[in-house]
């Protein structure tokens, strides 16, 4: 089956592939980039495997064509980098034994004598079994990968398919990705392994955090993987999302169904926001991590309550709810921290937006932006577009509150992040004769906060706010010690004492409180 597939055959391959032929190995293009060829998606990485070889020989025809590392040798891989700093992944066909239940109980070997068709029997689902010779242009279809694809139909290869059950994972984001229906007997053969419950609690968290991983970064819809994650059963090892499953709404919100419905379409808005948005991978995993879990406080919050004389489904809470159990969830499906840090407070506060009135604004704005760090107004405006966009047949749309939020934020300078503190601790720091102590963050705190009330909008004003805030607390003349002086007279004279003693304290004149007092004898004494 010859076909010109859109693969990208560099002068580098094309000379490798020609000189090992040559020497009587033939080498196929493999894999993924096979797939997404015949899918119209341009191949980044291109897998080669080599057969009838050796490592050790295989290492050496390689050699002449740039650096050689070794770094997956334990799977018979060598990466090849050449001149331009182009890289190829070349490997050598292998089989794997089982040896237990667990994702790393596998015996691994390398046959040269193994054959591309042996070779592709080891594939995850027919549509990654498929083999492309960039010589001859002919495509190697041992297991109908081709009409899969065709038909967007995730089909396993074999029976040893289950061996792994990482592949089940695996299968949940290329079903997001490509928007494929799983094939009945694949459904079939996953449900049968259920009760092996091992598959799933031996496979390293990691490795469950990757898969889940690409759902996010790569998946068209990602919505898809709750109905993958149903009809195979394994919607039982998360049971986080299990319990959305028939957890009522109000249908005058939500037309759409459940919590595990209006979820799917969230994922898929936000989705199609993060690829509007032209987001980087971590910005996207931080906006889908928040979408799947920003309800998955609704199964313990939802119940009927009397609201102007009807019962309504409500979930009150489930925001704040919702924080902490997000964490838990990414936590225990392999999620890194740095995306979980950023998840927590888009949950806690993905309802803000209906609290905001225009006359609270820009306290509110600036208070928001500091609660959502170190996330943003941006991001927050993003799942909220994504949570109203979740419930067809109702149109898509960023609600008013959230647009005036951003509007807001931007012309605030504080649409990416809280707004920088106006008195740093450096600034404090002096009128303490620069002893350090939790007395300095508790006045740059109380600054912050004065700052974000919108008080404070200069830094001349934080400057003034600070001086008032902390004279009380060190000034060494006081009010009392200039009306003794006075004989307890009240009037304008006490107001110039004070601000004359508190500029040459500032000024350094006086060391201590002994000194302070004898300033103000003389002070009085010459101009009282």
């Amino acid at each position: 089956m010859p076909k010109n597939l859109p693969i990208p055959v560099s002068p580098t391959l094309s000379a490798v592939v020609q000189a090992l032929a040559s020497t009587g190995y033939r080498a196929l293009v493999v894999g993924g980039s096979v797939r997404d060829a015949l899918l119209g998606i341009p191949s980044k990485d291109i897998d080669v495997e080599v057969y009838g070889v050796s490592y050790e020989t295989l290492e050496e025809c390689l050699a002449p064509f740039g650096r050689i590392d070794a770094v997956g040798r334990a799977f018979g891989v060598l990466k090849l980098t050449d001149a331009s700093g182009e890289t190829l992944d070349f490997a050598i066909p292998r089989t794997e034994n089982t040896t237990g239940i667990g994702h790393r109980d596998f015996r691994v070997a390398f046959d040269s004598t193994i054959t591309p068709e042996q070779a592709a029997s080891r594939r995850d689902f027919t549509i990654n079994a498929i083999a492309w010779d960039p010589i001859t242009h002919e495509i190697l279809d041992f297991f109908g990968g081709v009409a899969d694809v065709e038909s967007r139909t995730l089909r396993h290869v074999g029976p040893q398919f289950i061996e792994d059950s990482l592949r089940v994972l695996r299968g949940m984001q290329f079903v997001a990705r490509f928007e494929l229906e799983v094939a009945p007997e694949t459904l079939a053969m996953i449900r049968s392994d259920l009760s092996e419950t091992e598959h799933f609690t031996s496979l390293p968290v990691e490795r469950i955090g990757e898969e889940f991983r690409k759902l996010a970064i790569q998946g068209k819809r990602p919505g898809l993987a709750f109905a993958y994650l149903r009809d195979t059963g394994w919607i039982r090892f998360f049971p986080a999302l299990a319990a959305m499953f028939g957890v009522p709404q109000e249908p005058e919100w939500h037309p759409e169904g459940d919590v595990a419905i209006h979820t799917a379409h969230v994922l898929d808005a936000a989705a199609d926001i993060a690829t509007r948005e032209n987001l980087d991978e971590e910005d996207r995993a931080v906006l889908l991590f928040a979408a799947l879990t920003h309800d998955i406080a609704k199964p313990a919050t939802t119940k009927q309550r009397e609201k102007d004389g009807v019962l309504r489904w409500t979930a009150y809470g489930h925001e704040e709810a919702g924080a902490p159990l997000a964490v838990e969830f990414l936590q225990s499906i392999g999620i890194a921290p740095k995306i979980i840090r950023r998840v927590e407070p888009l949950v806690a506060n993905h309802l803000a937006h209906m609290r905001f009135a225009p006359e609270l604004a820009p306290a509110f704005v600036r208070k928001l932006a500091d609660r959502l760090a170190p996330s943003s107004i941006e991001e927050f405006t993003r799942l909220v577009e994504a949570d109203a966009s979740g419930r067809p047949p109702l149109p898509k749309r960023l609600p008013d509150e959230a647009r005036a939020i951003l509007e807001h934020a931007r012309q605030d300078g504080c649409a990416t992040g809280p707004p920088e503190p106006l008195i740093q601790g450096r600034d404090v720091l002096p009128y303490f004769d620069g002893k350090a102590g939790p007395h300095i963050g508790e006045i740059t705190h109380a600054a912050y906060r004065a700052q974000l009330a919108g008080k404070l909008s200069t830094t001349e004003q934080a400057l003034a706010w600070l001086d008032d805030h902390v004279r009380p607390k060190v000034s060494w003349i006081r009010g009392e010690d200039v009306l003794a002086r006075f004989d307890g007279r009240e009037g304008p004279h006490v107001g110039r004492a004070l601000e004359a003693a508190w500029r040459e304290q500032k000024a350094g004149r006086f060391a201590n409180r002994d000194e302070a007092l004898a300033w103000l004898a003389k002070w009085i004494a010459s101009d009282g």
